[in-house]
């Protein structure tokens, strides 16, 4: 038997550590892809086009936990097994969701504007705020949410979360070591000094918040976003940033990626805009491919993976 083909869409030193050895390994350009049985894949869309240069494709393994960049339908039509990494970005992601928080609170850029500037008055000129005390509200309840849920409450703030996907006691018990309280979506955005955003991409979830919602937050809302750009109306976040609604906000996903260079998001004092790389460690881009690279294995192997996407692919 030949060995199989994996096609990895991004350069990547050393990858035996995870094959074995057990897989020839191709890429990044589309070159291989025609004889490839394995494509582990980033952001790239996925759509019958691209399926189209894979014709032996068996598994679409994503590093990462969103598939909405990939044409599930499709993948299912074609016998192609989709998987993700949902325990690759958990740490990585939660701290930076963190770090975007705290950037905003904190007002990090302007004071080192100011004091690159040597304009002075520093801390007259301060519009720092405390997050103690405050209370974050949390859409959706996965695990970079449960993650982001105990960082908060060891700084003192009250967790709010709302899941449409879990009820109440299973979002209060998911992590029996922090104390979360349960609510409604209009709760949660009556009552949070902080929104942070941690849900997946789908019709019913496209720009959730919007001109209707952000009017119905609490005035001077601290709001980050590190789960997708699509989530967001963004003529509608800019309006709320200009109304004062929102006294500063946090994005690491946009809509679109990246935004254009003299997009008004990019130029705003209280707005910090990472472009999508939260869970762009080290440590957990080497987590999510070897994550990735072992579903791949594992269907090769004629194993159902763990985490399989696209049950209906599955031969039964």
């Amino acid at each position: 038997m030949s060995t199989p083909i994996m096609h990895i869409d991004r350069p990547v030193a050393a990858v035996e550590r995870w094959t074995g050895g057990r897989v020839e390994v191709v890429g990044p350009d589309d070159a291989g892809l025609a004889e490839a049985q394995v494509a582990i894949v980033g952001g790239i869309r996925w759509d019958a086009a691209r399926f189209d240069l894979a014709p032996n494709l068996r598994v679409l393994a994503r590093t990462g936990i969103g598939v909405d960049t990939v044409d599930l339908d499709e993948a299912t039509a074609r016998g192609v097994l989709v998987t993700n990494t949902p325990e690759g970005p958990t740490v990585s992601t939660a701290e930076h969701t963190m770090a975007l928080l705290f950037s905003v609170a904190k007002t990090l850029g302007p004071h080192q504007d100011r004091l690159r500037a040597g304009t002075g008055d520093y801390a007259a000129l301060s519009t720092a705020t405390e997050l103690d005390g405050l209370t974050l509200g949390l859409l959706g309840y996965g695990r970079i949410a449960r993650r982001v849920a105990r960082i908060a409450n060891g700084i003192g703030m009250t967790v709010i979360a709302c899941d449409p996907y879990l009820d109440a006691a299973a979002v209060t018990s998911a992590d029996p070591g922090v104390p979360v309280e349960a609510v409604d979506f209009d709760r949660l955005l009556s009552r949070a000094d902080v929104l942070s955003l941690h849900a997946p991409l789908t019709e019913d979830t496209r720009h959730v918040m919007n001109a209707e919602t952000f009017g119905r937050c609490k005035r001077g809302l601290l709001f980050v976003n590190a789960s997708r750009g699509g989530l967001v109306d963004h003529g509608a976040l800019v309006e709320a940033l200009d109304a004062g609604r929102i006294r500063g906000a946090g994005l690491d996903v946009t809509e679109p990626e990246p935004l254009d260079p003299s997009h008004t998001l990019l130029h705003r004092e209280n707005v910090v805009v990472t472009p999508h790389i939260a869970s762009a460690t080290e440590v957990g881009r080497d987590r999510m491919l070897a994550m990735a690279i072992e579903q791949a294995l594992q269907a090769l192997a004629g194993e159902r993976p763990t985490c399989l996407v696209n049950g209906a692919a599955w031969p039964t």
